[in-house]
């Protein structure tokens, strides 16, 4: 059985006068129907180019220069513009970070989403407009009909990202690609936004990807995980056991940054030093190792493979790899 969705070996790149710099580094990854996926890492990670990737809209001088990428079965990373327009936004939506970026201050909400509905189906203006209302009763917001005819202006925030989730719902997507969707609002509506993304998956059986750089976000809502550093993935398994017992420093770092996890009480929250590396500027072998606190002369030198860590996750780190080798001679 195929999955949904299948990324093999991706790899994007940016033409720069100065020659051409690696943005996603042969990443790998499957979502199937109903499956949540946390992409997460520092700003600079690769993370929103690996979703703009997925629906071929990487900007200029992007572009996809290794890899495939399979949605239900076809190989979709070839697949030209027009035809790519039958899948992006219509079987897969994305749901970028600023609601006010992505809807139009010059034409209501009612229009945008009525707009949506005929540009991927062939329907009259009247039954759109009741896909539309049934939508933004779906997202759970009050008076859906007033809001029609509202400017996204005279929305709330919260209010503005839920219009934003249920555009994306207008076509019944499979996947939903969510780029930090709380970024712009407070705690509580943050916590509102995930759990109707949840609800919605659960009861459209759709499958999401969710884009963050916040790993308890992701804890409470993926049952995936990828980890990604300087545009590689670096960790991926089971979001309870990447979360209670991480692999690479990297993603240990990242948990102990963040109360009540993996930290005990009284002690003190940790921070990784320095900064994500600059796609110019990657250092040899991990690209990790000038932050990392169990750094060895391999690490410098040789850039380590993702491999299978037991309990169904894989990490790339030399210094792990050979631990988990010593640790299953032991046990042999």
């Amino acid at each position: 059985m195929s999955h949904l969705l299948q990324i093999n070996d991706l790899e994007v790149k940016f033409a720069l006068r100065t020659g051409d710099i690696t943005a996603i580094d042969g990443i790998r990854f499957t979502l199937d129907r109903g499956e949540k996926l946390g992409l997460v890492g520092e700003s600079g990670a690769g993370k929103s180019v690996t979703g703009f990737s997925i629906i071929n809209l990487l900007s200029k001088p992007g572009y996809i220069s290794k890899g495939k990428i399979f949605f239900q079965g076809n190989e979709i990373s070839s697949y030209p513009n027009e035809k790519m327009r039958k899948i992006r936004g219509n079987a897969i939506s994305m749901i970028f970070q600023d609601p006010m970026m992505t809807l139009n201050p010059v034409f209501t909400v009612g229009f945008q989403m009525i707009e949506t509905i005929q540009a991927h189906r062939e329907i009259s203006k009247a039954n759109a407009r009741k896909i539309a209302l049934e939508k933004l009763k779906k997202v759970h917001i009050p008076s859906p009909e007033k809001r029609l005819e509202q400017y996204p202006h005279e929305l709330s925030g919260g209010m503005r990202q839920r219009i934003i989730i249920a555009i994306s719902l207008l076509t019944d997507p499979a996947i939903i690609i969510a780029d930090e969707p709380t970024t712009a609002l407070d705690v509580t509506i943050q916590a509102e936004i995930m759990d109707l993304l949840q609800e919605l998956c659960a009861s459209d059986n759709m499958a999401l990807i969710l884009i963050t750089h916040d790993l308890g976000v992701v804890s409470q809502v993926t049952e995936k995980i990828a980890v990604m550093y300087a545009g590689k993935i670096i960790e991926y398994g089971s979001t309870d056991q990447v979360v209670k017992h991480p692999v690479h420093p990297y993603t240990e770092g990242l948990i102990k940054s963040i109360p009540g996890t993996l930290i005990k009480h009284g002690e003190d929250l940790v921070q990784i030093p320095g900064m994500m590396p600059t796609l110019t500027n990657i250092p040899p072998g991990c690209a990790f190792n000038p932050r990392c606190y169990l750094k060895e002369s391999i690490c410098t030198q040789k850039t380590p493979e993702l491999r299978d860590m037991g309990q169904g996750v894989q990490a790339a780190c030399h210094v792990k790899q050979r631990g988990n080798r010593q640790n299953n001679n032991e046990a042999g």
